[in-house]
């Protein structure tokens, strides 16, 4: 986490736990494509789906809650696995096929082993398997060197989630504080909302150090917290918040 130059005694880090259920996740229109079309599987017109945004727009939210629904809806004993990408390996394709037919891929990129997602994708869809996807980019914009693969997530259909508009901001806002077992004002909510950059990026971002100095100061958090936060976040951290 973030440490303030300023700040002369170190809080207590502790672990927060963000809520990932369904109801926890907020609809608005930047994301409602992408919670229609979850909702809809099993009636996918496509073997399998691409959600897309930026980084903290909620997509890891939205597959935890389409697993919980592939759960309930073929009465599963535990919920679908979620794989890393990157960590897909060609010997344990067949394996995977073989104990999941629906399978959730996240942070879908170039730099994977991309003969292991082409044999991965060939198997579900020809033999009857789901697959949801998730990445920074739309497949179709990525740049696979195998041009097999490319041709087959080229079809994949992308749906992309947007940055939030002001009201998914302050209930976004309101969540993450919640999430750290804080309770803020309204008026340091409108406050945030008045100064801040507009990306979900930056919002996590931003209250994590709020959380942070709050700590620190052993004070409650407050404008003036919030404040040293957007100071501390813009002079030091501007180049890494995208």
């Amino acid at each position: 986490m973030a440490k303030s130059s300023n700040i002369q005694q170190l809080p207590l880090e502790f672990e927060h736990h963000p809520y990932l259920d369904k109801e926890d996740f907020m609809v608005a229109r930047c994301n409602i494509e992408a919670v229609q079309t979850l909702e809809a599987w099993p009636q996918w017109p496509f073997f399998a789906v691409c959600l897309y945004g930026p980084s903290g727009c909620g997509k890891t939210h939205l597959a935890n809650i389409f697993s919980n629904q592939v759960s309930v809806l073929t009465h599963y004993p535990y919920k679908i696995p979620n794989i890393k990408a990157k960590d897909l390996k060609l010997e344990t394709v067949h394996q995977l096929f073989q104990k999941h037919k629906c399978l959730i891929v996240e942070d879908l990129n170039e730099n994977i082993n991309q003969e292991a997602m082409f044999h991965l994708y060939n198997l579900y869809r020809n033999e009857g398997g789901n697959i949801l996807f998730t990445a920074e980019k739309a497949p179709a914009r990525l740049n696979f060197s195998l041009p097999d693969l490319q041709s087959r997530l080229n079809i994949v259909p992308a749906i992309e989630i947007g940055e939030p508009d002001d009201e998914l901001l302050s209930a976004l806002i309101v969540k993450l504080f919640a999430d750290r077992q804080i309770v803020v004002s309204p008026e340091i909510v409108n406050y945030i909302l008045a100064n801040m950059q507009r990306s979900f990026c930056y919002t996590r971002k931003l209250i994590a150090e709020i959380d942070h100095i709050s700590l620190a100061r052993k004070r409650a958090v407050s404008v003036p917290i919030v404040k040293e936060a957007f100071s501390y976040l813009a002079d030091d951290h501007q180049g890494n918040l995208f």
